[in-house]
């Protein structure tokens, strides 16, 4: 007996109803969902699948997910794409009613115009465009489609193209994907794929040859002078390598090619405009081409069908070569069997998804949080080919039995939380993360790690150092398995190019966001300085970390950003609540709470005890209950992230346990708006994660795991070696949200607190639950 659960988007809401298919139609419902729910069930990938800024009420828009097919950590994402440009960085948003395509690679949840969006595969009937169209009614080869017949799951989709009459079906594998189309009765049917469409631009030069009649292979050339991350700002150069079978064979094929004006160019402002779009309704159409190189090309294959005819297509993905997607495709698929793969995928998102099983709860929580566990299961993704080739930042294939070559490191997002989620449930992922940094900074000659990384890209996309922080919490957690003495020697030159050395705090732009954020990797580096034997280093650092007390301005009760001759940058009207004084993407009210490395410190400093949990309280009290962007509690981007496990250090932890869970409940949802801001590469997701386990880490780098509230009675964390680590909350419930008392391994426990080794060598800790506080556990 088994069931099947997909997501089904209703047309004109944003409802999303789950509709259960039994095989068994014998079983009642109920019965059913107990003897066989898997945890991938709960997966709904249409949470936070908006770009919309109106629904956000701010320029980020909401969460920015896809919600496409994808194995856990895979190179490949088949995903509907229904813009390029903007900043829709997914390529796809819910109120949109057109798709142009369906991309075989995917960013999730990123703002600054994002990449990738390569290989847009489209069936189309009928006579062939070769410009997408628009959205706003620029006829092209995009079709309308029906939202009702739109469904996603864990590595599945499916939706039906309303223009055509074709059902389309996508599943994938993790370094391959495979499409199902279901054609009407037509003359003239066909599959076209766009080479040169690319994510925030276009790809510079593309390649396709005929292998033979049921097959095609390729390249896509992905530049800085195509747009692409930050419009080319972001500095990614990638080749995308394809080898793609059809299950009809190639009979009536050719290529399109668009011909570009000389120094024309290729930016997302130009693949935005009109211009654009009458180039490439004018290309040139070849047929016959069995090989062709072009600035902007693509390839068809046109036949005739039946009504209800299944087609398929699926094609292995590679950054390193064409062989290298050959070889993809051929170790894992190996046939034609669609439901094969897309249970394959199913088979292994289960897998991944029962590293937290959770009892209790209510149905609406368990599919925020398997689907927030989804989501952080989506970067940093693998850039290994299966024969254990990458490649390198220096443009040459490398090969390596000791990691995983990954790729996108949102780092100023994902050191906060997603990164210390994942040294619990996959430290391993966490070391070959840390090994790809490392080898990044060897192989592209620059010594130096990068803050935010895309396909080998020193992009320099935010700011601080996050990799130290990511590199410091690791060895402090026994997770490092590489030279760490080239680690260090890395981490050093960064701390010294990027850091408070100079002034002693950074100068503006966003001066007190630089001097706050590096004055706590520098507290990192003292750190690692002095676990490995660097007590010079480890004093030099620990001095530099306390830089964050030469911007406070103890008379306006705030940091203050300074001028390089000391002075204070002229105080705004608006005060701490003026977005981007000294801070990016935030104000001071939200920037300042971020000295995680010295909260007494900062406490004494801005007050004492007292007037902080004041300031504290008065922040939470004003910030809507929406979370949607504000100037107070801005749960919709990371920099207040910490912020309400402050009360547990400054004794007063059930503060913590009702804002904890008032944030759970409020500011994360199962619906397309269910995440208020950006996703960002999975932190938004892993502040649930962890927070619904009821453990928060403040400060990565110091082993301490704040305890707080969780969402459900029984949560059971596989923590490696066999070993399970169980959190038991009696009697929890929406009201009894607050922590009466807890033993750990059956005996008192009076912290607030755990310590990383406590969690990693399994156990359980018991909490008692009541619906007032008791003001004296955690004190």
């Amino acid at each position: 007996m088994s069931n099947s659960i997909f997501y089904k988007v209703k047309e004109g809401c944003c409802l999303i109803q789950v509709f259960i298919l039994l095989i068994c139609a014998s079983c009642s419902l109920h019965s059913c969902r107990n003897e066989s729910a898997r945890l991938s069930d709960y997966v709904n990938p249409f949470i936070g699948a908006s770009t919309n800024t109106e629904a956000a009420g701010a320029y980020h828009g909401l969460g920015k997910t896809f919600p496409g097919a994808t194995t856990p950590f895979g190179a490949v994402q088949v995903s509907p794409n229904t813009i390029t440009g903007g900043d829709n960085g997914s390529g796809y948003s819910y109120e949109h009613e057109t798709i142009e395509g369906f991309a075989f690679t995917q960013m999730s949840g990123i703002g600054w115009g994002g990449d990738l969006g390569n290989l847009l595969v489209m069936p189309t009937v009928g006579t062939m465009r070769t410009n997408s169209g628009k959205e706003n009614g620029v006829v092209g080869y995009r079709s309308r489609y029906d939202k009702s017949s739109e469904e996603a799951g864990a590595g599945y989709y499916k939706v039906l193209l309303t223009d055509y009459q074709v059902e389309v079906e996508a599943t994938a594998t993790p370094h391959c994907g495979m499409l199902r189309l279901v054609y009407p009765e037509s003359e003239q049917s066909r599959i076209q794929i766009d080479l040169a469409r690319r994510v925030g631009g276009t790809s510079t030069l593309q390649a396709v040859k005929v292998v033979d009649d049921h097959t095609i292979s390729g390249r896509m050339e992905c530049t800085p002078d195509g747009g692409g991350w930050g419009n080319g700002e972001g500095n990614a150069n990638y080749t995308v390598y394809f080898y793609a079978e059809f299950s009809k064979p190639l009979k009536t094929f050719g290529v399109w090619s668009v011909k570009i004006p000389e120094g024309r160019s290729r930016k997302l402002e130009f693949v935005e405009s009109p211009e654009f779009q009458w180039l490439t309704a004018d290309a040139a159409v070849m047929y016959n081409a069995e090989e062709y190189e072009g600035e902007h090309i693509g390839f068809f294959t046109e036949f005739e069908t039946k009504a209800g005819e299944e087609v398929l297509f699926k094609s292995g993905i590679s950054y390193v070569s064409e062989a290298g997607a050959e070889k993809n495709l051929k170790a894992e698929i190996t046939d034609w069997n669609f439901d094969g793969v897309r249970e394959q995928a199913r088979n292994l998102w289960d897998d991944a998804l029962s590293k937290i099983k959770v009892q209790g709860g209510t149905d609406e929580q368990r599919k925020v949080f398997y689907t927030s566990l989804y989501h952080t299961m989506i970067d940093p993704r693998i850039f290994t080919d299966v024969d254990g080739k990458y490649m390198g930042a220096d443009g040459q294939a490398h090969e390596s039995d000791q990691f995983v070559k990954r790729t996108i490191f949102s780092g100023w997002d994902v050191f906060r939380s997603q990164m210390p989620l994942q040294t619990i449930i996959d430290p391993k992922l966490v070391n070959d993360l840390l090994m790809s940094l490392t080898t990044m900074a060897e192989e592209s000659g620059r010594s130096y790690y990068e803050r935010w990384e895309l396909m080998n890209a020193y992009s320099g996309c935010m700011l601080g150092n996050p990799a130290i922080s990511v590199l410091a919490d690791a060895y402090a957690k026994g997770i490092c398995r590489f030279d760490m003495e080239k680690a260090y020697e890395y981490a050093d030159k960064t701390s010294r190019m990027f850091g408070n050395a100079e002034l002693g705090y950074a100068l503006n732009p966003n001066g007190i966001s630089k001097t706050l954020e590096y004055a706590y990797t520098e507290w990192c580096m003292s750190r690692l300085a002095e676990a490995l034997g660097k007590h010079e280093d480890a004093e030099h650092y620990a001095k530099l970390s306390q830089s964050y007390k030469n911007l406070y301005d103890k008379e306006k009760h705030s940091f203050r950003p300074r001028e390089a001759d000391g002075s204070f940058e002229a105080w705004p009207a608006n005060g701490k609540l003026q977005e981007w004084y000294g801070c990016i993407e935030c104000n001071e009210l939200q920037q300042g709470w971020f000295v995680p490395h010295d909260i007494q410190s900062m406490v004494e400093l801005m007050g004492g005890t007292e007037q902080v949990i004041a300031d504290l309280d008065t922040m939470f009290a004003k910030t809507p209950a929406d979370f949607l962007w504000n100037v107070y509690y801005n749960h919709a981007n990371e920099p207040v992230h910490h912020v309400p496990y402050l009360y547990n250090r400054l004794g007063q932890p059930w503060k913590t346990q009702k804002w904890s869970r008032f944030i759970c409940e409020n500011a994360y949802h199962n619906k397309v708006e269910g995440l208020v801001g950006n996703e960002d590469v999975g932190q938004m997701s892993a502040w649930y994660v962890l927070s619904a386990c009821g453990l928060y880490p403040v400060c990565p780098g110091d082993t301490r795991y704040e305890i707080t509230s969780p969402v459900f009675e029984t949560i059971e964390i596989q923590v490696g070696e066999g070993k399970t680590f169980v959190i038991k909350a009696n009697k929890n419930s929406a009201k009894n949200l607050y922590i009466q008392s807890a033993r750990l391994n059956g005996q008192n426990y009076a912290k607030c607190y755990l310590d990383y080794k406590d969690i990693m060598a399994g156990g359980i800790l018991e909490l008692e639950m009541g619906n007032t506080p008791n003001t004296l556990w955690g004190d």
